[in-house]
């Protein structure tokens, strides 16, 4: 966030543009049909549902209530995979016609790809402070740990999946010296629930988008909305695309993010999914050389 206040709007112009089409039928081509789904519950209500639901069946020993909540969350991860994520190209596609449309396509693209180097920045950045501590805590040298990893940093670039690339993780995580039982605990764990180069991604687009808009930036708006999406992202599915529609309520509810603006987050997002993955896996890495301190 702090690093976000300091350079974003320095770098990025409010653009009226982008504020006009908080309302699309003015500037944008408008539908043929639009097929309205209300949502079946607000985004906190469904969180804390969430919460209760899990931490209850964690408890108990009965698990008929677990069978059908693992059944639901495939039939989720099939949608997404085999009809949300196929047809992301497309949306975005048709999001960027319609930003032509309005005229701003030009000014948009180039304050894009100022976003996406500052975040790469950031990653860079965050990757240096992991394996920095993590090479402290280890007692071995940082660059040496974050060089062994590479390889799960390149083939998460092409994976765009944590999961997928699990097996490349693991091994360079033993390359660095961490006992075989911490890794193969540790890498599968934060496969699922370390996604900081998501998150980070995520909240530097989101400031991104506010600024481009005029909207707002302040420290109190975005507390609540980090804090959210850091307990939000824990249950984000991995796959390609999956941290962000996690968002997406958080984006709408906390942030006031219009249909419109969230589309541009998607966008945006998905431009550079290949980094923010890429990043969590090679983090990872420097997590199983702390646990592996730790439990010596």
């Amino acid at each position: 966030y702090f690093s976000g206040t300091a350079v974003l709007p320095h770098i990025l112009t409010e653009d009226m543009g982008i504020a006009a089409m908080e309302n699309p039928e003015d500037m944008m081509l408008t539908p043929y049909f639009t097929i309205e789904m209300p949502p079946l519950m607000d985004i906190m209500t469904s969180l804390l549902l969430a919460f209760v639901t899990g931490l209850g069946l964690s408890s108990i020993k009965g698990n008929t209530l677990q069978a059908a909540f693992t059944d639901f969350r495939d039939i989720i991860m099939k949608l997404i995979e085999s009809v949300i994520v196929p047809l992301l190209p497309l949306h975005i596609f048709g999001i960027f016609l319609n930003i032509t449309v309005s005229g701003q396509v030009a000014t948009i693209i180039f304050m894009f790809l100022k976003v996406i180097l500052f975040i790469f920045v950031l990653h860079v950045v965050l990757l240096l402070i992991q394996f920095a501590v993590a090479g402290t805590i280890g007692k071995k040298n940082p660059f040496g740990l974050l060089k062994n990893m590479l390889p799960a940093y390149l083939t998460a670039l092409g994976t765009q999946s944590s999961a997928a690339t699990i097996p490349v993780t693991l091994r360079q995580t033993l390359k660095n010296g961490v006992r075989e039982n911490i890794a193969v605990f540790t890498v599968p764990l934060c496969a699922t629930i370390h996604l900081s180069g998501s998150t980070m991604k995520i909240v530097a687009c989101a400031m991104a988008i506010m600024l481009m808009a005029g909207e707002p930036v302040s420290l109190s708006q975005f507390g609540g909305f980090i804090l959210m999406l850091g307990i939000t992202m824990v249950a984000a599915p991995g796959v390609p695309g999956g941290a962000i529609m996690a968002a997406l309520g958080l984006l709408g509810s906390m942030l006031g993010f219009s249909e419109t603006l969230q589309a541009l987050m998607i966008a945006l997002y998905i431009a550079m999914d290949s980094f923010g993955t890429a990043c969590n896996v090679t983090g990872d890495g420097a997590i199983a050389v702390v646990v592996d301190r730790i439990a010596r």
